[in-house]
This record gives C-alpha cells, sequence and structure tokens, in this order.
C-alpha cells in the first residue's frame, strides 16, 4: 500500500491504518510486517491499534539471520546485531525491580528501574560480544598472514543475498556448503582452494549476501566478515540475471561495497558474473549476450547449476590475476630443488632448459613471489631482455 507521506506517530496515514487494521482483524493475523524502519514509538503505537505483534524491515532481517547462523562466530554477529537494535526499543512495560522511594516528599528518588536495568544489562553485554568479535577479528588477521607466507590469491563472491553464490561456490570448489534457495542461506564465511586452468592457484570464499538498505547494525556487526572482501584480489560480484529488479539488486551490492573498498580497485578488480542464464530463453538470452558484449566492464554469463559458462569465468579470473604478474628469466643451481618445485608451484613456466649448472626457466610470476623466492631460497630473478608482464601469453 503505497504511503503517500510519512505520519510521525503510526509511520501510514489514519485511513491506511485502518483498513490495515480491518484485514488484520478478518485475517486473525498475529504478526503484520513493515516494509520500513518503525521508531520505537510508532512500533507500539501501530500495535495497540491493530492488536497484534508490529515488526519491521530490520527486525524480519535480523530473525531471518538468527536462524540462519549455525557457527559461534555468526551466532555472536548476530546476537551484537539483534541487541543494538533492541537497545533503542526498551520500553517501560513492567516497574516490579522498581525500588521504593526514599525521604520526605520530594526527597531522595526511586532506585533502579527495571527499563534501567534491561538497558545496563544490554550494554554489559554488547561489550563482551564485542571483545569477542575482535578476538575473532585478530584470528581472522593471523589466518591472513599465514596465507601470505604462501601467498595465494583471494577471489571473493558478493552478491545480493539468493542470488546462487554458494552454488557457484560448490560448483568451483566441490566443497558441499549449504546453498538454498532462501533467504542469507550463508551467513559465515567458507574459503577453499581452487586451481584455474592454466594453473593457478587460488584462495576462493564465499560470503554472507547483501539486500537494499541494510541495517547499520549488521553492517557492524560483520565488519570481522566483511573484512574478506576488502582485502581480496578479486571480487566477483554474482547477480540474479533472471529477476527483472537485478539492476536494483546491483546498485545496492555497489553501495554497500564502495563502503569497503576503494573505488579505484573496486573498478580494476571486480568481474561481474551474470548467473542464472539457464533460467532464460532463447530471445532473452541471445538479448543479453549482445548487452554483455557492448558493455566495456568484465561480464561473464555463466549458470552455477548447469556449469555453462564457467571456464570462462576461470579464464577472466586467471588473466586479471594475470595483470600482476611478470615475466621473469630465473637460474635455479641443481641443489635448490626445492626452489625449483616452488617456481612450479607459484609461477607459470612459460619455458626451461637444463645444463650442467641447474635450470633456466622463463616463468610468469607475481612481483611479490619473486622477493619471497630470493628471501626463502636464496635464487634471485631478473626480467628477460624485451620482456615484460604484457608479453606473457594470456595476460593482458
Amino acid at each position: 500500500m503505497p504511503c503517500a507521506r510519512v505520519v510521525p506517530a503510526t509511520w501510514i496515514g489514519k485511513g491506511a491504518a485502518e483498513a490495515i487494521g480491518d484485514e488484520v482483524a478478518a485475517a486473525g493475523a498475529q504478526l503484520v510486517v513493515m516494509d520500513c524502519t518503525l521508531s520505537p514509538g510508532q512500533q507500539r503505537n501501530l500495535e495497540r491499534r491493530w492488536h497484534c505483534k508490529v515488526i519491521d524491515r530490520t527486525a524480519l532481517i535480523l530473525e531471518i539471520f538468527g536462524a540462519r547462523a549455525r557457527t559461534r562466530e555468526g551466532r555472536l554477529q548476530v546476537e551484537l546485531a539483534h541487541l543494538t537494535w533492541q537497545r533503542s526499543r526498551l520500553v517501560r512495560s513492567w516497574t516490579h525491580l522498581e525500588r521504593q522511594r526514599g525521604g520526605f516528599g520530594f526527597v531522595g528518588g526511586p532506585g533502579e528501574s527495571q527499563i534501567e536495568l534491561d538497558r545496563r544489562l544490554i550494554d554489559d553485554r554488547i561489550a563482551r560480544l564485542k571483545r569477542e568479535l575482535e578476538t575473532v577479528r585478530k584470528r581472522r588477521a593471523l589466518q591472513r598472514k599465514a596465507r601470505a607466507k604462501v601467498p595465494y590469491p583471494v577471489a571473493a563472491l558478493v552478491g545480493y543475498t539468493n542470488a546462487g553464490k554458494s552454488t557457484l561456490f560448490n560448483r568451483l570448489t566441490a566443497a558441499g556448503v549449504v546453498a538454498e534457495d532462501a533467504l542469507f542461506a550463508t551467513l559465515d564465511p567458507t574459503m577453499r582452494k581452487v586451481v584455474l586452468p592454466r594453473g593457478r592457484r587460488i584462495v576462493l570464499s564465499d560470503t554472507v549476501g547483501f539486500i537494499s538498505d541494510l541495517p547499520t547494525e549488521l553492517v557492524a556487526a560483520f565488519r570481522a566478515t566483511l573484512e574478506e572482501v576488502a582485502l581480496a584480489d578479486v571480487i566477483l560480484h554474482v547477480r540474479d540475471i533472471a529477476r527483472p529488479d537485478t539492476a536494483a539488486q546491483a546498485e545496492s551490492v555497489r553501495r554497500i561495497l564502495k563502503d569497503l573498498v576503494a573505488e579505484e580497485r573496486l573498478a580494476s578488480g571486480t568481474i561481474e558474473v551474470w548467473n542464472k542464464i539457464d533460467r532464460l530463453d532463447g530471445p532473452d538470452l541471445e538479448r543479453l549476450f549482445n548487452r554483455a558484449g557492448r558493455a566495456n566492464d568484465r561480464i561473464r554469463l555463466v549458470s552455477a547449476r548447469t556449469g555453462a559458462g564457467i571456464d570462462g569465468l576461470c579464464a577472466e579470473v586467471e588473466a586479471l590475476l594475470g595483470a600482476a604478474r611478470r615475466r621473469m628469466t630465473i637460474r635455479v643451481p641443481h641443489e635448490k630443488g626445492a626452489a625449483l618445485a616452488w617456481l612450479y608451484d607459484r609461477g607459470a613456466v612459460v619455458e626451461r632448459t637444463d645444463d650442467e649448472d641447474g635450470s633456466l626457466l622463463t616463468v610468469d610470476i607475481d612481483r611479490s613471489d619473486c622477493q619471497t623466492l630470493d628471501n626463502r631460497y636464496g635464487v634471485r630473478a631478473a626480467a628477460p631482455t624485451g620482456g615484460g608482464a604484457g608479453d606473457a601469453p594470456g595476460y593482458p
């Protein structure tokens, strides 16, 4: 039901409130969900008018998050968001813990009331949750530091809720994570190693789904989780391209990403994955391919369910990561076989010549790996004459 203006007392106008009240009474409804953000006073007034429980958009999202949380970290994040939201909605519904007034007349006053006690208990619990989540954040930082010692690039799947991120994650990794046709099926990030077609190894991260007008309480509570997106080398923005409102959903995701990732890196490191093309018929699919072809952005059309377009997506990820690689000439002595194995694992060996002094390799390798090779094995790399990153095939 459209609302011409917001009424301070009830958010909707008197006529709309009466009409909805009649429908609630006729249906015997016990719960009404408002697709907006209600103030505590508006929520209370509507409940008194309709004689049923009323919740707003934020409360509904929190309820869904609470039902989906499976790990301890996820439950901590949801509880923090819920308590932060609930704190502003405490009402003085009973006074059985209120102390007796002391003194004479207006001298003295009541002790701690129920609402004050509730607020203090909530504040104490919020403080404990923030400390525990800070421990989670530090643990994630240590895990990232450990991964940096064997620095596989990280690709993060992001997108609107129910866009097919977990299905795509399972398609690429065979991880078997929960993938349901439901809102916020994934709350806890999952990371798995993926080997790309040219042998490049990466870490793929499945993250929580976004939604338009995401409550600020949730953004703050899931900050530790969203750091994985902020620090990713490649961002795969997964869109449910079969939905009529896919453009609006994509814009909502971009707004959230702009608060997490620098705009320059977001523009250079993002691939749009237009998912669920299996749900489109021939003419619509052809128009979609033409539209993607006219766009200047990195776009890949896939079906995570059937596997269509997955090879092209992997090639695009590999090409984007390859932009950070350089073609180097490296001499590895015979006695440093570990360095040779490490090069095959970390880089793409283009050419190799063996002689009595060892192996001479031409390798496409990340700039950071060149320093690691020198520090760990004492083997130095040099750019070949006339060579460079642009000369590596498949790495523009």
